[in-house]
């Protein structure tokens, strides 16, 4: 019985830390002013034939804090490279020079900003969501036990407490997030 609970709770406690890691993630590609290589991570790329991640085909980097330079490894990718991010639809004009392509990225303006924070305050939501459906998942596992009343109360108590210190964690990371979208 005693190995059932434990299960229950290391098994939630692990889903609300994915829960945080997918933030995060999900935070990783909302730009926040400055150019990042997270930026063209979603972007495909037709690799003869396959589709394929754009980091698996070029190098990506920025040598400023307004541009990416992707360098391919292979020079016949360049256009599959610029058709990949006009597909992707990140709203960049690539340019090649011959030898890569570079993306300059335009400062945020005021409006955009507001989207860009109202897209993270929606993740963050999505986020809470799923801390507190784990919540009442492990609520309801905890139903199914036979085991007592007062033991049910106080493991549920403690998966509350887990879920409140996650959900504190989601505020902060957004706080951070909005604060660095809004520094112009």
């Amino acid at each position: 019985m005693e190995d059932e609970i434990d299960f229950i709770i290391d098994s939630t406690r692990e889903a609300m830390k994915n829960a945080l890691k997918h933030l995060e993630k999900q935070f990783a590609n909302i730009r926040a002013g400055k150019a990042s290589p997270a930026m063209v991570g979603s972007v495909m790329v037709d690799y003869y034939g396959n589709p394929t991640p754009l980091s698996q085909v070029a190098n990506v980097s920025t040598p400023d804090g307004m541009t990416i330079s992707i360098q391919p490894w292979e020079k016949a990718m360049i256009s599959e490279i610029e058709r990949g991010i006009h597909l992707a639809n990140l709203g960049f004009n690539p340019m090649n020079n011959g030898e890569s392509v570079i993306i300059n990225v335009p400062p945020l303006t005021e409006e955009r900003r507001k989207d860009l924070a109202k897209q993270s305050k929606a993740a963050a939501e999505e986020a809470k969501i799923g801390v507190r459906n784990d919540r009442k998942n492990a609520n309801n596992e905890l139903k199914n036990l036979e085991i007592s009343e007062d033991l049910k109360k106080s493991l549920e108590e403690d998966i509350q407490k887990m879920t409140d210190e996650h959900i504190k964690k989601i505020d902060g990371i957004l706080a951070v997030k909005e604060k660095e979208i809004m520094t112009v």
